[in-house]
């Protein structure tokens, strides 16, 4: 079975564990239990560590079919499960730390530069806060990012954006995750002080960005196509698809709620044109977006199977089209809420959750869409003031 059908197959356990999940604030033993018996927590980790090495496209639709069940499991197995891809890179030293002891180790991450690395000898301190650690409390360490100085890329200097790996023992949770939307996923904030972090378990996200096609230390070990697709891509539609599967979700109950919902004059809403309109409209919307996601991972793979690396210009709209049909996506459930009943406003309302995760969901950063249509479009114009992204 692909990873995707093992998804699909705990579909209906995993829709009823989530409850217990949204409860505790975190992923429940039963929901975690579940995403791992998937295998997408290790669909991206290299065959040589008992992965799967998995085509973006089958991960990517693994990632849809659980959030369909559970928005909160299929966001942290996005972020979660992604993170193995980024781990193969780093040098050997780096992975058998990670996953000599227990090859199933899964790791979680806070990317936004919130915290400083100083350098110092032999590696980096590590000290700050930093925030939206999806999973972080199901998991035994964390990649967090920072901006250190600047490095010279084919005579241009950039800001210098660095992942780290830290330990357990190297950090505390601070437990903040209140919120209305992907209540399950614990994204808690992780607060470092003053740790430290030998140089070869940090890596500058300019050999994934800027200097894309830079050999990496863990690319001779893990040889794989996979590990030659661009970071930023990767990661934009890895959450791209953990909303799209939020999206799903409440698109399958808003249909099954409105098959059997009546107005308050007794009329079956079913039958009604204008609301057919609308699911029509939202239907043609989604699925759309969940093709353009696929497409550009299959398109992912090609690419780097043929030895080469999309453009930068390409890796622009690619970018831009998966935070787009996110988006859209995201309008479309939007449209089919303001026609649900004024009911849903209550906390206990079937939809109001699922709307909810949709929400919370589509306010992810690298969802972000304007600035990445403007990276894109003034690509294609020859525009000389672009916007600054990582791609």
């Amino acid at each position: 079975m692909t990873i995707a059908e093992k998804a699909r197959a705990a579909a209906a356990a995993l829709a009823g564990a989530d409850a217990e999940s949204s409860r505790q604030r975190h992923l429940g033993d039963r929901s975690w239990q579940l995403v791992h018996e998937t295998g997408i927590l290790r669909a991206f980790q290299p065959k040589r560590w008992g992965g799967d090495e998995a085509s973006i496209t089958d991960f990517a639709d693994g990632i849809v079919a659980i959030g369909r069940a559970s928005a909160s499991a299929g966001w942290v197995a996005s972020v979660v499960g992604v993170h193995p891809w980024q781990i193969a890179l780093f040098p050997d030293e780096t992975q058998q730390e990670v996953w000599g002891d227990n090859p199933e180790r899964a790791i979680a991450s806070s990317y936004t530069p919130t915290g400083s690395f100083e350098k110092v000898p032999g590696g980096y301190r590590v000290s700050g806060l930093w925030s939206f650690s999806s999973g972080i409390d199901r998991c035994d360490g964390v990649i967090l990012g920072a901006v250190v100085g600047e490095r010279e890329i084919d005579g241009e200097s950039h800001p210098d954006f660095m992942s780290a790996i830290l330990n357990r023992d190297q950090y505390t949770i601070d437990d903040v995750w209140h919120t209305a939307g992907l209540q399950g996923t614990g994204s808690n904030n992780v607060r470092v002080d003053n740790a430290f972090v030998p140089e070869h378990r940090v890596q500058s996200h300019l050999l994934y960005t800027k200097a894309l096609g830079t050999p990496l230390p863990g690319q001779d070990l893990n040889p794989a196509a996979l590990y030659r697709v661009p970071w930023a891509v990767l990661f934009n539609l890895i959450i791209t698809a953990g909303a799209l599967g939020a999206v799903h979700g409440f698109l399958d109950l808003w249909t099954a709620e409105t098959t059997t919902r009546r107005t308050n004059y007794g009329t079956l809403l079913r039958d009604e044109a204008v609301i057919q309109d609308h699911l029509a409209e939202a239907a043609f919307t989604i699925g759309g977006a969940s093709l353009r996601m696929r497409r550009t991972a299959t398109e992912l793979m090609e690419i780097a199977e043929a030895g080469s690396v999309p453009s930068e210009d390409a890796r622009a709209f690619y970018r831009w089209e998966l935070a787009k049909s996110a988006q859209s996506a995201t309008d479309a459930v939007s449209d089919l809420m303001r026609s649900a009943s004024g009911r849903t406003a209550y906390l206990d309302h079937p939809l109001h959750g699922k709307f909810q995760d949709v929400m919370a969901a589509s306010g992810h950063a690298f969802l972000a869409s304007d600035a990445l249509g403007r990276a894109y479009a003034g690509r294609v114009l020859g525009s000389s003031k672009l916007p600054a992204v990582h791609l």
